[in-house]
């Protein structure tokens, strides 16, 4: 007996250490395994100076205390003052030594309330490390980032950090429905046990909210776009008022969606008008109700007539008289709107690329000043290339919004290895060319083309209450890559990869840079062996698992792939040039003319913007069928080669990830085959070419990919 306590105390004892590494997201702190940099911290880090005693100062103090005894074995001393030296000193710029203050004044100068200044400095002719900002939670950004300096095994010595936020609003957008399913979420059930709160307090809302303030995102909008009004009534508040607590001292401030039949479904009201008095005041007691509970509640985020939602144009209004209505309830407590302009109708004949600029850029300068337009990266939804949404830069009075997509409802879900910041920073990195060469996407967000002062970036969550919180390891880096990019739109994909895996795996560069370029490579492999030279829209029904190029049997024509890549014996894609569509008349005039011809269009949108006959001549000489077919077996290729470098790394990383990670990209590559091969034999019809040489031939028949069906496929919501 006591042989069998030992063993199931070993058993869990290991399962808990082993499962707290997914757990644990990119805040392993690691042991600090290289001796030299080992005895360079602990030489520079002889004490901790805390100053304050705020909610936000007493959790970075707790994150240091963490981070070093875990990394270096010790916790420095912690003092009351500054005595001695090598110390490191956390305080908000209100507590700092007046002379330190007067030091870093110029350094003061250059930040925001949200920006931190790590910095060496000299104090009574003794060395001192600074950590410090305009309020509290700079400090505890600044705190992350230092300890993130400690992960990533980088010299304490002569620190000088300046850092602040590009953007007002870094949010996470949870399409979390109230009975904790989650519309496109691929990795559990939804984080908000609302039957418990508000009085059961889950340990994993307080490591939720640390995750994100180590990342710098500073919002959470708690339920889905689809929006239910039960969570604006005072049973639901209350629940949402107990997770505002929890994250406020992370600097996180919980947003709501807003039904615009609220005042009907909950409020007895006969009519949404936003014109209605009754409506205008419902909106107003309502948001007075809210900030009285949560006095930094963010404000709401909105999805009107779009997909069947409800919104103004029900009553014949348009989207300034419904943004407005509510950014006039909200503004007396500061509060935000975001309004999307994912917007689409089947009444509309208009190519559905073109629909959302269409309808919101007449309204540019129309909008309240807190009413911030939320814009998907591109102008069809979230697919794995699109060409930046054109309304990006066209609407210089109003303040838009990027909405990336985190959770890779057409990537794979959560059992594709996909790296999407490289996704994000190709689309912020795209030239709008509104205001000449250099206007780029991040520069619209940002507001630094336009001098907006509203600013944001939003994601929609890939966050479960999974063991991982995000399905597979490497989605983890998703989350992680978005807050950084968030916070600053200019990052490298490949330095937050280099963060993530040095702070979640390894600091072993014969780990590092092999699986670093899986990452960065790994877009790009998704892209070839699902929609290759600019196709798009081609999954499957409803579940969007799975390829469906043959699907034409839906309702509304723009849900069809049939739609989208209009393959004949003629060609394939979507003509959206002047001959076509003339979608691309939407950029300005130096993009329309490149994505316009046939010949200077970028091949990776060749079939977004042309239908191009089966025989035209591609760059590298294949004509269009045989590249298109060689595209899909190198993504293929891709991912083998992916598996064979993963193979690799088992002896750098803990066994359970390895073997998560292993298992899943076979999924990847079993699945990336069924994408060529689906594709290539439904094409093929068109063509009536035979596959080149070096493409793999298919195993199976057209009808029997036609016949696969997947009734519970997750993440319908």
């Amino acid at each position: 007996m006591t042989l069998l306590r030992f063993v199931l105390l070993f058993f869990l004892v290991s399962f808990s250490s082993l499962a707290q590494k997914d757990y644990k997201l990119w805040l392993q702190y690691n042991t600090v395994a290289n001796s030299a940099i080992a005895t360079e911290y602990k030489n520079t880090l002889k004490g901790i100076v805390l100053l304050g005693n705020s909610e936000t100062i007493k959790i970075a103090g707790k994150e240091l205390k963490t981070g070093f005894s875990d990394m270096l074995g010790n916790i420095p001393e912690i003092k009351p003052d500054i005595k001695g030296e090598n110390n490191l000193i956390v305080s908000s710029e209100s507590n700092l030594n007046i002379e330190i203050k007067n030091e870093l004044k110029s350094d003061f100068d250059k930040i925001n309330d949200e920006g931190f200044i790590i910095k060496t400095v000299s104090f009574k002719n003794k060395k001192q490390i600074i950590i410090t900002g305009k309020k509290d939670v700079a400090v505890l950004y600044g705190v992350f980032n230092f300890l993130r300096i400690l992960q990533t095994n980088k010299s304490t010595k002569n620190l000088n950090i300046v850092d602040s936020p590009k953007t007002n609003i870094r949010i996470l957008n949870h399409w979390d429905n109230l009975d904790r399913t989650i519309e496109r979420g691929y990795a559990g059930f939804s984080l908000w046990n609302w039957q418990k709160l508000p009085d059961f307090i889950d340990q994993r809302y307080i490591d939720y909210a640390r995750a994100n303030a180590s990342i710098g995102i500073n919002g959470t909008v708690l339920t889905n776009v689809n929006a239910n009004a039960l969570i604006l009534t005072p049973q639901y508040l209350e629940k949402v008022e107990a997770l505002a607590n929890v994250f406020r001292p992370y600097g996180i401030k919980v947003y709501l969606t807003a039904r615009f039949s609220a005042p009907i479904e909950i409020g007895n009201l006969k009519t949404a008008d936003p014109k209605d008095s009754e409506v205008i005041n419902w909106w107003k007691n309502k948001s007075a109700e809210i900030y009285k509970r949560i006095p930094d509640f963010g404000g709401f985020l909105v999805k009107a007539n779009s997909e069947g939602q409800p919104g103004p144009q029900n009553y014949g209004r348009d989207h300034v008289d419904g943004a407005n209505m509510l950014a006039d309830a909200v503004a007396p407590f500061d509060g935000v709107i975001m309004w999307r302009a994912f917007v689409y109708s089947e009444h509309d004949a208009n190519d559905r690329a073109k629909q959302a600029y269409a309808e919101f850029q007449p309204y540019d300068g129309k909008f309240k000043e807190n009413v911030i337009v939320q814009v998907k990266n591109g102008a069809i939804d979230f697919q794995p290339r699109e060409p930046f949404h054109p309304l990006f830069g066209a609407m210089p009075k109003t303040p838009l919004m990027m909405e990336f997509q985190i959770t890779q409802e057409y990537l794979g879900f959560s059992t594709h290895l996909v790296f999407l910041p490289k996704l994000f920073q190709e689309v912020l990195e795209a030239d709008t060319y509104q205001k000449g060469e250099g206007s780029t996407v991040a520069k619209v967000v940002d507001g630094t083309l336009y001098q907006n002062k509203l600013t944001g970036i939003a994601g929609v969550a890939n966050i479960g209450n999974d063991l991982n919180w995000t399905g597979h390891p490497f989605a983890q880096a998703n989350w992680y890559g978005f807050g950084r990019l968030a916070w600053n739109p200019y990052l490298d994909s490949k330095t937050i990869a280099d963060e993530w895996l040095r702070s979640t795996f390894s600091n072993d560069k014969n780990f590092i840079e092999p699986v670093k370029n899986i990452m960065i490579e790994s877009r790009e492999a998704v892209v070839n062996y699902m929609t290759p030279l600019g196709l798009h829209h081609i999954m499957d029904t409803g579940h969007h698992y799975g390829p469906g190029p043959w699907v034409s049997n839906l309702s509304r024509p723009e849900w069809n792939p049939t739609y989208y890549h209009k393959a004949d014996k003629n060609g394939i894609g979507f003509d959206r040039s002047k001959t076509g569509t003339n979608a691309s008349a939407q950029y300005a005039p130096e993009v329309e003319k490149l994505f316009d011809s046939l010949e200077t269009c970028p091949e990776k949108d060749l079939l977004w913007f042309h239908h191009v006959p089966w025989n035209y001549k591609l760059k590298n000489g294949q004509t269009l069928w045989n590249g298109l077919a060689l595209k899909y077996q190198e993504g293929v290729n891709q991912v083998s080669a992916m598996q064979n470098v993963w193979k690799k790394t088992e002896k750098y990383i803990d066994s359970e990830r390895f073997n998560e990670v292993e298992m899943l990209l076979e999924i990847q590559y079993k699945e990336a085959k069924w994408w060529r091969n689906a594709c290539l034999l439904y094409f093929q019809q068109f063509s009536g070419k035979e596959l080149p040489d070096g493409v793999e031939k298919p195993t199976h028949t057209l009808d029997y990919f036609k016949s696969l069906k997947f009734p519970f496929a997750p993440g319908n919501g």
